[in-house]
């Protein structure tokens, strides 16, 4: 096995467990975080000083801004032959501005939509990966790393921007399964008839077309609280539905369910929907997303 240094930025609830699932796998991380209790270093002057070249950065913060701002600055301190990953949920047409700022200073970028939330440390990481495969190949070792074991898990998409476009369509995917499921269990939860609604729930676990880690992670939160009533029927959109909506808008795709999950996340500001409760609870089992409690 090839093992290698990494630069790691941003060492939250997912950059946190990712540095230590690489470094189970023997390679050394060196991490920073605006955090010092986090970091392993003091800026990002000293990570890159403390990374041999040539130098594999990773950046794990929240898109836009925050991204923007950490680019701009390793842009100014990497040098050419190194190569910047960005894993965090960037919007795909961000990608494409970053890898061309890049690239004028010789610096390769390499996109990845990671998904695997709070519970990636022990069951990996499924990576869908974007850029040129001399710049993928560069970091091929740590995607291996953080990978789930055996073949799947991994893809090498396409060009700069096809990591995060298959991540973003990956969760658009997820909105449209976690309102099938809870609309299922409201009106489960709304009939006289049905007097156990955990337990039909578990009950599609096993031998049924609709059998998911997501259903796995609702009977887990219906055994918390089997009616959900101490959670608020509030559930946030991250951004990466709408934009799934707005690149099917550009390109003429029609995504109905899609959609509808959407803006049934808009709805859910509007009052206290049970079917959110759901969403909620799901959202907050696999991604770690703050709940609201119920008044």
């Amino acid at each position: 096995m090839t093992t290698m240094q990494l630069g790691l930025i941003g060492l939250g609830k997912m950059g946190g467990n990712m540095r230590e699932r690489i470094r189970r796998a023997g390679h050394t991380v060196i991490g920073y975080d605006r955090n010092p209790d986090l970091a392993d270093v003091s800026s990002l002057a000293e990570l890159v000083e403390k990374v041999e070249g040539p130098r594999v950065v990773w950046v794990m913060v929240p898109a836009g801004g925050p991204t923007q701002s950490v680019i701009d600055e390793l842009g100014d301190l990497l040098e050419a032959g190194d190569t910047v990953v960005d894993g965090g949920n960037s919007r795909w047409t961000d990608d494409e501005k970053h890898a061309e700022e890049l690239a004028a200073k010789g610096i390769g970028f390499v996109d990845a939509g990671v998904s695997g939330g709070v519970w990636g440390l022990e069951n990996g990481y499924a990576l869908m990966v974007g850029g040129d495969a001399e710049n993928v190949a560069k970091v091929q070792p740590i995607f291996d790393a953080l990978k789930p074991e055996g073949d799947a898990g991994f893809v090498h998409a396409g060009r700069v921007g096809a990591g995060h476009f298959a991540k973003m369509v990956h969760n658009g995917i997820e909105y449209a399964m976690m309102q099938a499921y809870a609309e299922g269990w409201e009106l489960l939860e709304k009939v006289d008839s049905v007097t156990d609604v955990r337990e039909v729930f578990r009950s599609w676990q096993e031998g049924t077309v609709i059998r998911s880690w997501l259903l796995d992670l609702a009977v887990n939160a219906l055994d918390d609280d089997e009616h959900l009533d101490k959670l608020r029927g509030f559930a946030a959109d991250s951004g990466e539905g709408r934009w799934t909506v707005e690149a099917a808008i550009d390109n003429a795709v029609p995504l109905p369910a899609i959609t509808a999950s959407l803006f049934a996340r808009f709805a859910s500001r509007q009052d206290d929907s049970p079917q959110m409760k759901m969403i909620a609870a799901l959202r907050n089992r696999f991604g770690g997303h703050a709940v609201e409690s119920a008044k």
